[in-house]
């Protein structure tokens, strides 16, 4: 089976072609040189941006795959979550796509791509796994049963880690997108510097909550200009990068311990951190769990994740109905 992957949730626009778990091709267009003036993401300039760019994103994965649409057997769209007007935008032209060509659709949820993101590697896991996934938009752990079947076990209460990391770089004055400057600047800092506080909740709590922390580097930034001191840029990413890091891994692998799992696995942009990559292998060689990381080409949003899930999918559930719509929400838990 041939599978279109067509993914709009945010501000990349991705398409790609899949021989049910062979990738044929993989294309995406950032929006980073566009929302960098703003530092973050103007939705409306998302969506006009996924206009221009998505018919010939489709037609580059389809001739990069070396086949015609006509040769397509299913198409696997972003239904949600994410920024309403991209989604629209994406989930649109898919309908528009299936009903002229009477291929059959089905809706992804983004969520579902990223748990799944690990079977596109090299080293791929068995089931059932915990699943860390950690962007812009979400922090949240699931139990992944099999390829269709997810639980929620806890997510963040207020700011995800990727926006946590964002909002620091911005009050640091470090460039969108702020992640990637900031794991850059704590490759340099001291991460003891400053102890942030951690955030543990309720005893025994899966849920993840940033904005303390956030709330802490700004106090902190605050309290150095007042002295005249200098800011120590890379070594306050380290320490905000270290509480970050550590909340995350340990709620992950306590999840593991709490339902009698012997396999992790993380998924999302700040997946592709490399100190998070390096404690989860250290942490996980210690608890003696089993730790995968996707490729980093994989762990931000791409299509050949939802063209993954979506293959799954369908072989479940079949096709969607054209007359369902995008939502803002993961349906997933």
């Amino acid at each position: 089976m041939l599978i279109l992957g067509i993914e709009t949730s945010c501000d990349d626009t991705a398409a790609a072609v899949l021989k049910e778990n062979e990738i044929l091709s993989n294309v995406l267009t950032s929006q980073d040189s566009i929302h960098t003036k703003f530092g973050g993401i103007v939705p409306e300039l998302a969506s006009r941006k996924h206009l221009q760019a998505i018919h010939p994103i489709v037609e580059t994965a389809l001739a990069n795959a070396g086949i015609k649409l006509s040769d397509i057997n299913l198409i696997a769209a972003t239904q949600g979550p994410g920024l309403i007007g991209s989604l629209l935008v994406g989930y649109s032209y898919s309908k528009a796509l299936s009903y002229v060509s009477k291929i059959p659709l089905v809706g992804v949820d983004h969520m579902a791509g990223h748990i799944l993101s690990i079977f596109l590697g090299r080293d791929k896991p068995t089931f059932p796994y915990i699943a860390l996934i950690v962007s812009g938009g979400t922090s949240s752990i699931y139990l992944a049963h099999n390829y269709n079947s997810f639980q929620l076990l806890g997510r963040t209460r207020d700011d995800a880690a990727g926006e946590a990391f964002d909002k620091v770089a911005k009050l640091l004055g470090l460039s969108y997108p702020g992640g990637p400057q900031v794991s850059e600047k704590a490759t340099n800092g001291n991460p003891e510097y400053v102890h942030f506080p951690r955030a543990w909740l309720d005893e025994n709590s899966l849920d993840f909550s940033f904005s303390g922390l956030k709330t802490a580097v700004l106090n902190h930034v605050h309290q150095q200009h007042r002295k005249d001191a200098e800011l120590c840029i890379n070594d306050i990413c380290a320490s905000f990068q270290e509480a970050v890091v550590e909340v995350l891994v340990t709620k992950t692998i306590l999840a593991a311990q709490h339902n009698n799992i012997g396999t992790v696995v993380i998924g999302g942009g700040v997946s592709a951190n490399p100190r998070l990559r390096e404690v989860f292998t250290e942490r996980c060689h210690k608890e003696g769990l089993f730790f995968y990381a996707p490729p980093p080409q994989y762990s931000t949003d791409n299509a050949a994740m939802i063209a993954l899930a979506g293959f799954y999918s369908f072989k479940d559930s079949g096709p969607n109905s054209l007359d369902e719509d995008v939502y803002s929400r993961s349906q997933l838990g």
